[in-house]
């Protein structure tokens, strides 16, 4: 596994930044690049975490046929080199705006509400930053997200095509102003691109 050696939050958000600091995930965490071998513990996880019908979720077709981004699909492992979790960002179209679709965000079972997801959330926020990646988007729970700065106001402006829980659906700005004149549809990644 690729390690990240930043054991600092991201400024992504001043206020985000307060609430990930009081979270300590368990000791020897290392936050790296998903590898070919995590493929299938991941797929599993998924399995687990969101039932095996999620790919029927209107956030899958932004997903179907499109790659994930690789030097954006995290994993967290324990010093030992157990699999503790992982995060992925999928490429999408807002009109003629890239941004990315954060998900899915997946801790192994009993080690959820102990940092390990805050951990993927920060070194995935703060790498897509570095990236050059403006736009951040996702359908999740506010008041868990909304401590990395999501919020559903900045989403308001934006459309899903089929069903989807709209007080669910959030976005980020990686950059500030970057939602500035971004209205629409939410469309799948050109395959042309």
């Amino acid at each position: 596994m690729t390690s990240m050696t930043s054991s600092d939050q991201p400024t992504v958000s001043s206020s985000a930044a307060d609430i990930s600091a009081a979270v300590t995930p368990p000791p020897g965490l290392v936050i790296g690049l998903e590898q070919p071998h995590h493929a299938a513990i991941i797929e599993s996880l998924n399995d687990e975490a969101f039932g095996p019908d999620r790919q029927k979720k209107t956030v899958y077709r932004f997903r179907d046929g499109v790659s994930h981004l690789p030097e954006l699909a995290l994993v967290a492992e324990d010093e030992a080199g157990a699999f503790r979790g992982t995060l992925r960002f999928w490429p999408v179209m807002i009109g003629q705006t890239p941004a990315l679709l954060l998900g899915p965000l997946t801790v192994v079972g009993g080690l959820r509400k102990t940092g390990v997801g805050t951990r993927l959330m920060w070194a995935g926020l703060e790498r897509a930053k570095a990236l050059g990646h403006r736009i951040v988007i996702l359908v999740g729970d506010e008041p868990y997200y909304s401590r990395f700065g999501f919020r559903r106001a900045l989403a308001e402006p934006l459309s899903l095509p089929g069903p989807v829980d709209l007080a669910r659906f959030l976005a980020l700005e990686l950059v500030p102003g970057a939602m500035d004149g971004v209205t629409g549809m939410v469309e799948k990644w050109p395959s042309e691109l």
